[in-house]
């Protein structure tokens, strides 16, 4: 009996555990998506050109190469955060991004919208880490290639 009880209690504590992963993966992907809708929206208005964008980085200085390359960085990396095997190595590069755009904000715009970039930068560190063993993996992937 005491091992009919064991086994049950095992059961019972790996579905707990199985369900608590399949909850932190949903929240994972949701998250992911989230910031992939959140770049490629942002990207937008830089890959159009439109006035908003245009002004600001004008007034960073460096001409509209700048808005549109920041543009192209933003939806790949929106493209990259709903591809598994991308998701770590574009959220690396989107954190690399925000930060630029936290001191961007602190330099030129007197830290006006600073803490955007820093809120952008938390749930891009934490997917990362989430999905920091499949970084290597690509990177293995692409090296076997040549």
């Amino acid at each position: 009996m005491g091992t009919v009880m064991a086994e049950a209690t095992s059961v019972t504590g790996a579905g707990v555990r199985g369900s608590r992963a399949r909850g932190r993966a949903w929240a994972l992907r949701g998250t992911q998506i989230l910031m992939a809708l959140f770049f490629a929206f942002s990207a937008a208005p830089k890959l159009v050109g439109h006035a908003s964008a245009a002004e600001s980085f004008d007034e960073i200085g460096w001409g509209d190469w700048l808005m549109y390359a920041v543009g192209v960085l933003e939806r790949a990396g929106a493209v990259g955060l709903v591809v598994t095997l991308l998701a770590g190595a574009a959220s690396l590069g989107l954190t690399g991004l925000m930060i630029g755009a936290f001191i961007t904000q602190m330099t030129v715009f007197d830290g006006e919208h600073a803490a955007t970039p820093l809120i952008c930068a938390a749930p891009l560190a934490a997917i990362a880490w989430a999905r920091r063993r499949s970084t290597p993996e690509l990177f293995g992937r692409l090296r076997t290639r040549d």
